[in-house]
């Protein structure tokens, strides 16, 4: 079982097995939302299906589904998890199933649906290190044309996905707003650093961060070649962070809760544990006039 991250040979060699495994590819632009499914028509691999940020990963009302209520707000807010489990059942997703997520974008957008298969209940998910690219530097095959699940000739049936306990924790507003300068909080934010310094803002109405956070711009998790950096190397650099702060502390955030989840996979193939997500994030945050906000 693959968690964290899973290598293009290992995973041929998983796929050669045909032990069970899903492979969603997760491709995406915010400033182009159609691209990542021209992205897949053109190539993807081989029985990958397609989770699309705003058509898949993110909550839509639902006319008289009044119960369907988002998890969070923000840009990109997440679905119900009843919501989540039943589209993840539509894919044929089972307890025994392994997860293999993967983009073109640098792990901008997969690693969402790597955290809400946590969030979910399902442990078995991992981040295809070094994305598509990776794949096809290492001879693998790819296929054209639009989202299939058949296009390997391994159709999955859909199922009925029992909800599970959550493996990993989300975090409201409220509860942020609650701890904000506790001890028993620690903010990171994974925006760039000029958004974080309130220098500039392209998609939220209001410039800054939460008073108190620290930044780690997510890019900084990925070596030369678009790959998770060293465990090593990725635990001296958040340890540096943290200052002495213990991990159990961190709360990740980003602008809508996508590119937060790299600096999440990070630290857990650092070794510092699994810690928790602000989905709602910056775009949530900065939606009230009288929530704090810092500069600089």
């Amino acid at each position: 079982m693959y968690t964290t991250l899973i290598s293009a040979p290992q995973l041929q060699t998983w796929l050669a097995s045909g032990q069970p495994c899903l492979v969603f590819d997760c491709s995406f632009d915010l400033t182009q939302p159609t691209l990542g499914d021209a992205q897949f028509a053109q190539a993807h691999i081989p029985g990958a299906l397609r989770a699309d940020l705003n058509r898949d990963l993110s909550h839509h009302p639902v006319a008289g589904a009044a119960a369907d209520t988002p998890a969070s707000g923000g840009r990109h807010p997440l679905p119900s998890r009843a919501h989540f489990a039943a589209w993840l059942g539509q894919k044929g997703l089972t307890p025994a199933t392994q997860v293999v997520v993967y983009d073109r974008q640098g792990t901008h957008y997969c690693g969402r649906l790597w955290w809400m298969l946590k969030w979910a209940g399902h442990e078995a998910v991992a981040v295809l290190d070094g994305g598509l690219q990776a794949w096809q530097a290492e001879g693998g095959a790819v296929n054209s044309g639009v989202a299939n699940p058949a296009d390997s000739g391994h159709a999955h049936p859909a199922v009925s996905l029992p909800m599970a306990l959550a493996k990993a924790q989300l975090l409201t507003t409220e509860g942020v707003e609650k701890a904000l300068g506790r001890p028993t909080q620690t903010i990171i934010d994974a925006r760039g650093a000029p958004r974080f310094r309130g220098e500039v803002e392209p998609l939220d109405p209001v410039a800054g961060h939460i008073p108190g956070a620290l930044n780690r711009p997510f890019t900084q998790n990925f070596d030369a070649q678009g790959k998770f950096k060293p465990a090593a190397e990725l635990r001296a650099e958040f340890e540096a962070l943290l200052a002495g702060r213990s991990p159990d502390t961190v709360v990740h955030h980003c602008g809508s809760g996508v590119t937060a989840t790299p600096n999440i996979i990070a630290m857990e193939i650092a070794g510092l544990g699994r810690t928790a997500l602000y989905a709602g994030s910056w775009s949530e945050w900065c939606s009230d006039p009288a929530r704090p906000i810092a500069q600089g």
